[in-house]
């Protein structure tokens, strides 16, 4: 059988295009070319299976008031089971966190994605191995995101959030990368560019072989 490797994230794992003249089909949506999902999957081969369950606005923890099933604690047992077994999990969340309504700061987001990896990991769908997750904190929002969606201070709290995840991931013993440096675009300053999701599938073709 394939090595698994199951991605959920938000709308930079579902591949949201906030400039549709950056992606080939002039779409809202990246296509399997240019997906950091897809990237990974044909770096890596056909020795490995990757799935994506990317979804925009989902958070870890926090239950959103205004769209329901965004929180990744409530379908994380239903995501996990439906794409067993898991040889490796990518959790690349955190961004939606930093919404003003959720009045959370950096540490509670911390806190919330400690929660969201000790649920993954009682959940048995790892096969004959340990739970094996890595936890990616996205790039910081730029200080330049305007939307009124997101509310105040988010852009300071994603600057905030990489030590938290990287204790937390020590913690639960998970691993670790800080996507910091990959690019966001210049329209809306929290969605990956093409090239963004290029250097993310570069960075994670390195690193996910020596995970599993």
């Amino acid at each position: 059988m394939k090595k698994h490797i199951l991605c959920i994230g938000d709308s930079n794992t579902h591949g949201y295009c906030a400039d549709p003249n950056d992606t080939a089909d002039h779409s809202i949506r990246f296509n399997e070319d240019e997906r950091w999902t897809c990237l990974l999957q044909k770096a890596l081969g056909d020795a490995y299976l990757v799935s994506e369950e990317g979804l925009s606005g989902r958070t870890t923890v926090f239950v959103d008031p205004l769209h329901e099933s965004m929180d990744a604690l409530s379908v994380i047992y239903s995501l996990l089971k439906s794409h067993e077994p898991i040889d490796l999990l990518i959790l690349m969340l955190g961004t939606n966190d930093t919404k003003e309504r959720f009045g959370a700061n950096a540490a509670c987001i911390g806190l919330g994605m400690q929660r969201l990896v000790n649920k993954a990991k009682s959940v048995d769908c790892w096969g004959d191995h340990p739970p094996n997750i890595l936890i990616v904190c996205p790039p910081p929002i730029g200080r330049l995101m305007d939307d009124p969606g997101m509310g105040k201070g988010c852009a300071e709290k994603a600057e905030q959030l990489a030590p938290y995840y990287e204790a937390q991931a020590k913690l639960t013993g998970c691993a670790f990368l800080d996507a910091n440096g990959c690019e966001f675009n210049p329209v809306d300053h929290m969605h990956l560019t093409k090239h963004g999701h290029r250097q993310l599938a570069e960075i994670l073709t390195k690193l996910v072989p020596t995970l599993l």
